[in-house]
């Protein structure tokens, strides 16, 4: 096999960043290695010598897109105490990405789960499953802060977490209105959280009362 350099290595970035946002905007069926290709002006030969399929270019780019969320998620660990805060944050890591007018990369492979090859269909499940631990562990401490509040297993918010999140992407895409994703996001989380004597909920409450 042949020994890449740093400028090939440069090219392959190059080629999974724009495969990345070929697949955010059309989906995995939706782009071609011509598309990429006619991009970034080089020949198709050149990609299939980065990778030899676009099933070995899928696989990649679940690889790295899942990595970087994974790091994203290590951040808020390692930056925020509070789960209410990470809850918050997850919520920034979609909006983040709508805001690019981009769709999440999983989500976009995820309707179009049946066509993928095998290797992708179990990384898009592995991306899912992560997210879902990991805000499972968020919602478990936020109980025992006393901070979140939900009925039934944490597993289970989670997994609706998940799906809403996702689903107020889509929703919100074809209207090209971020606000309609950050209202559904907003009931998601405002109702998992308790309030706190100097939250802006607990201040309207006590003001209604009087």
């Amino acid at each position: 096999m042949a020994t890449r350099g740093r400028g090939e290595s440069e090219t392959a970035t190059q080629i999974l960043d724009v495969a990345e946002r070929l697949v955010q905007d059309r989906g995995f069926n939706g782009f071609s290695y011509a598309d990429v290709a006619a991009e970034l002006h080089i020949t198709k030969p050149a990609l299939h010598y980065h990778f030899a399929s676009k099933a070995e270019l899928g696989e990649a780019l679940m690889s790295r897109y899942a990595a970087r969320f994974a790091a994203a998620l290590d951040d808020l660990d390692a930056s925020e105490h509070d789960a209410t805060t990470k809850l918050e944050g997850y919520v920034g890591l979609y909006l983040d990405v709508l805001r690019q007018k981009r769709m999440c990369l999983c989500g976009m492979l995820a309707a179009e789960y049946q066509t993928l090859p095998a290797g992708m269909r179990e990384a898009v499940i592995g991306f899912f499953d992560h997210n879902e631990t990991w805000l499972e562990t968020v919602l478990e401490q936020g109980r025992s802060q006393g901070t979140l509040h939900f009925g039934g297993a944490a597993r289970e918010q989670a997994r609706v977490i998940v799906a809403g999140l996702e689903g107020a992407m889509l929703v919100a895409r074809p209207y090209g209105d971020i606000g309609r994703f950050e209202m559904a996001a907003s009931h998601l989380v405002q109702g998992l959280m308790i309030p706190g004597p100097n939250s802006v909920r607990a201040r309207e409450s006590s003001a209604a009362r009087r």
